[in-house]
């Protein structure tokens, strides 16, 4: 199981934008990967994911648009670019990774990975 550390979060207006880090420790070019999110009183969900090779994605339809996840295996990073940011956005987000055989693969189920960050917290006012 790997370490997974993420930075990044904080406080910004409605219409601003964060860019969320994961450092995993490691190697990641086995790994699909991905972030999620879990609101008080709510059940983590999906935010976006993306496969071992960084050529397949996908995001939450509350998102889509909005966000974008990328990955850097050299230097064992994954990366969430959140623009246009909403008060319904903020969260504990948290980033995720499994390995997997397939290059393509993505993982949309929390329950299907073993190895998740400690979290890290974004709130968006209005």
């Amino acid at each position: 199981q790997v370490q997974l550390v993420e930075s990044g979060g904080g406080l910004v207006q409605a219409g601003g934008s964060l860019s969320l880090s994961c450092v995993s420790s490691g190697r990641t070019f086995t790994f699909a990967m991905g972030w999620f999110r879990q609101a008080p009183g709510k059940e983590r969900e999906l935010v976006a994911a993306i496969s071992r090779s960084g050529a397949t994605t996908k995001y939450s339809d509350s998102v889509k648009g909005r966000f974008t996840i990328s990955r850097d295996t050299a230097k064992n990073m994954l990366y969430l670019q959140m623009n246009n940011l909403k008060p319904e956005d903020t969260a504990v987000y948290y980033c995720a990774a499994n390995v997997v055989a397939h290059i393509a693969l993505t993982i949309t189920d929390p329950g299907q990975y073993a190895s998740w960050g400690q979290g890290t917290q974004v709130t968006v006012s209005s």
